[in-house]
């Protein structure tokens, strides 16, 4: 179906009819920022007009993995664990003309499907990657992931992360990808504009979207709820542009957002 109103995309305020009706409601916790994540996604579609009839939704095993399947109304890849990228390499190939979009989480895209993703951006091959990184597993009890920040506490980590995180949107710049961003799920106009240039991208596009996780990360770690974790997020994170005006050491434990490359020159980043 064409998703265009009177030839003007994004007119219809409800982002409803994307979704199957008989799949809600969602299986997400409460507070979990994977639905406001779900929301962008299909804003940045409706915004954009683009035809949902000629987009594929892969994914893989994990909270994130939810986000499209079974809820988007739309064709949906739920592939196994950490093979989410390889298996959208192949529908790309298979039909050129579809818009394939990656949607998965830190521990499925960057642990055990990390070698897929850094092959995908060193091809530069026309798709977007959406991370929903919680620093945690969330579906299998909030074990430690290649992202959970050092000293973070985990049922595996129990006396603190002793590992230093990966840094995603850097190891995309490195590994090749023309359009890499981050955004968290406080940030979510900034994220919608990130995720619509994503979308629109003519190669290897990564979005990387901090999402909050009350039931294992935040209580693990003592940062209180849904709103009290949001507001983590407003103050743990800086833009590029400010960062860039400030000594290092007023960036000490910062989160850089923003865009970290386009196709052209990149710029530092700083994970969580």
């Amino acid at each position: 179906m064409n998703l265009k109103k009177n030839g003007k995309p994004g007119t219809n305020p409800s982002i409803r009819r994307y979704l199957r009706s008989e799949a809600l409601p969602t299986a997400f916790c409460p507070g979990c920022g994977h639905g406001i994540l779900m929301g962008a996604i299909l804003r940045a579609i409706d915004e954009l007009g683009l035809d949902f009839s000629r987009m594929v939704f892969v994914s893989g095993i994990g909270c994130a993995g939810w986000i499209p399947s079974p809820y988007f109304a739309a064709d949906t890849l739920h592939t196994l664990h950490g093979r989410a990228v390889a298996c959208a390499t192949g529908v790309k190939l298979a039909n050129p003309s579809l818009k394939v979009v990656v949607i998965g989480g830190d521990g499925d895209l960057a642990s055990i499907g990390g070698n897929h993703l850094i092959h995908a951006a060193r091809r530069n091959i026309e798709m977007t990657v959406i991370c929903a990184n919680n620093m945690i597993y969330g579906m299998t009890g909030g074990q430690v992931t290649p992202t959970t920040p050092t000293g973070a506490f985990t049922v595996t980590t129990p006396k603190g992360n002793p590992e230093r995180p990966f840094d995603l949107c850097k190891l995309m710049v490195g590994a090749g990808a023309t359009y890499v961003a981050r955004y968290s799920v406080f940030h979510i106009h900034q994220l919608i504009k990130a995720l619509k240039k994503a979308l629109m991208h003519p190669g290897f596009s990564f979005v990387e979207v901090l999402s909050s996780c009350p039931t294992h990360y935040g209580r693990q770690n003592k940062l209180g709820g849904p709103s009290e974790m949001l507001k983590f997020w407003k103050e743990k994170c800086i833009t590029i542009e400010r960062a860039s005006t400030l000594p290092p050491e007023e960036l000490e434990g910062k989160i850089l957002i923003g865009e970290f490359t386009t196709g052209g020159q990149d710029v530092r980043s700083h994970g969580p």
